[in-house]
């Protein structure tokens, strides 16, 4: 059966001063969601660190980043099964990251 990558991008408009009981509530709501599909993984990426490499000319440069150039940053991903993109996209409804960003849908 197909996989596909769910990337989970922020918009930035996930609460700074979120109480400890709330962030058990979404972090339940992303348990929930991942039960029910049977999501095959997932992660939440590092808020900090990393690095980007750049190919310039025949040289790489690396520096550290990422750093946010748009209005969306990549902060996790998942990966499902699904017969086809539409069966994913049913999936993807009620998905609690859409309370806070985007998901960019990507067969693998």
């Amino acid at each position: 059966m197909p996989q596909f990558v769910l990337v989970l991008r922020d918009s930035g408009s996930f609460p700074p001063d979120i109480s400890a009981e709330e962030m058990q509530n979404v972090i339940k709501r992303y348990i929930e969601w991942n039960i029910r599909v049977k999501a095959l993984s997932g992660q939440k990426l590092r808020d900090s660190d990393g690095r980007v490499l750049k190919r310039n000319g025949s040289k790489v440069t690396i520096t550290n980043g990422p750093f946010a150039e748009s209005k969306e940053i990549v902060g996790g991903f998942q990966i499902i099964e699904a017969p086809s993109y539409d069966a994913a996209l049913k999936l993807c409804d009620g998905h609690p990251h859409l309370d806070f960003g985007s998901i960019e849908l990507r067969e693998i």
